[in-house]
């Protein structure tokens, strides 16, 4: 077939969607979650109420802004790639639930559509253009 010659930069389709996907994250909505400091973690950890986890609301927020900004970072590096896609997994889970249920306004369109993508680089890995490859 005619795309089966595009096979062989499989490793470098990964590495983009990695860098790209993984910055947009990291910049686009982990940055200023991090930046924010105890104030805007509480109110995001607030949103752990719907699973019956609403002690320490500072601690789920720090943790989702953490798992946005540093753990997007570790999936443009490659490096424990598929434990940080994991915990960005969770948080979007969080996030779309959360605007499903009216808790948060907005759709939860692109929390289900980050959230699909760091699943399938769970499944998938980071490739070879990586630090976990290079490391190992």
């Amino acid at each position: 077939m005619i795309w089966t010659h595009l096979s062989k930069f499989r490793d470098l389709g990964l590495l983009l969607l990695r860098g790209t996907i993984g910055l947009y994250m990291a910049i686009g909505h982990g940055w200023g979650k991090i930046l924010g400091g105890p104030e805007q973690w509480a109110g995001l950890g607030g949103t752990m109420e719907l699973f019956g986890l609403g002690f320490v609301p500072t601690f789920w927020g720090f943790m989702a802004a953490f798992a946005e900004s540093v753990g997007a970072l570790l999936v443009v590096l490659g490096l424990f790639t598929r434990p940080a896609a994991l915990l960005l997994v969770i948080n979007m889970g969080v996030a779309a639930t959360a605007h499903m249920t009216g808790m948060i306004d907005g759709s939860p369109e692109s929390a289900l559509v980050y959230g699909f993508v760091f699943l399938s680089l769970v499944f998938v890995g980071p490739g070879k253009y990586s630090v976990d490859e290079i490391a190992g």
